[in-house]
């Protein structure tokens, strides 16, 4: 199945929405909509494409109904996401965890290009595995852009098969926050907690874990 999602958040209006496949959208509020299932993906084989456009002046918070579960496909075991997001407003995504379960393998690219006076918080949430699993994989790639020059380049891999799945230490779980521009939060004071100052701004705070937690 192939879904795709488009918002665009203006100034003084309500949020435009697109959508198709199995992924929808609906507004909860003057600047916030949240992500709903029309169909159950990502499976195995399945694309799922999304676009965001805050305008200077809007804001957008983008929010989940539940989390997403990744599932092996009958042909294969991988699904993708590909997020194109351009900011020169206000963005926050906070999105209910992500779940890959039994032996599925899904890869998530995220771009953010980032304009004059648009700022961002993206915060993301993986679970590899249900109760007693942990043959799943999962990949996040996060490419940051501010004024068309490169601002972070980050890539993360978790579950089996992963550069950290070795007998020593092999989590399932991991939560990553970036912001722009740089904000205290409670990550910088938690020693569990890896936090990045970029050298053009913003930070990005990553944990990992064995099950996901508070």
């Amino acid at each position: 199945m192939h879904s795709r999602l488009t918002v665009i958040a203006c100034p003084n209006r309500l949020p435009r929405i697109e959508f198709g496949g199995g992924l929808a959208a609906r507004r909860t509020g003057p600047d916030t909509v949240h992500l709903v299932s029309a169909a159950a993906t990502p499976l195995g084989g399945d694309v799922i494409e999304v676009r965001l456009i805050v305008e200077s002046g809007a804001r957008l918070m983008l929010r989940s109904a539940a989390a997403t579960v990744v599932l092996p496909g009958a042909a294969t075991l991988t699904s993708h996401a590909d997020w194109q997001i351009e900011v020169a407003g206000e963005l926050d995504i906070d999105l209910e965890p992500t779940i890959v379960a039994a032996d599925a393998r899904h890869a998530c690219l995220t771009a953010l290009h980032l304009h004059d006076g648009g700022s961002a918080r993206l915060r993301e949430r993986v679970q590899v595995g249900r109760s007693g699993e942990r043959q799943g994989f999962w990949s996040g790639t996060l490419r940051v852009d501010r004024n068309h020059r490169p601002l972070l380049r980050h890539r993360l891999d978790l579950g089996a098969g992963s550069l950290s799945d070795d007998v020593l230490y092999a989590p399932r779980a991991t939560v990553s926050e970036f912001r722009y521009p740089a904000i205290c939060s409670t990550a910088s004071a938690d020693p569990r907690w890896t936090v990045l100052a970029l050298a053009g701004g913003g930070t990005l705070s990553t944990r990992q874990d064995d099950l996901l937690t508070p």
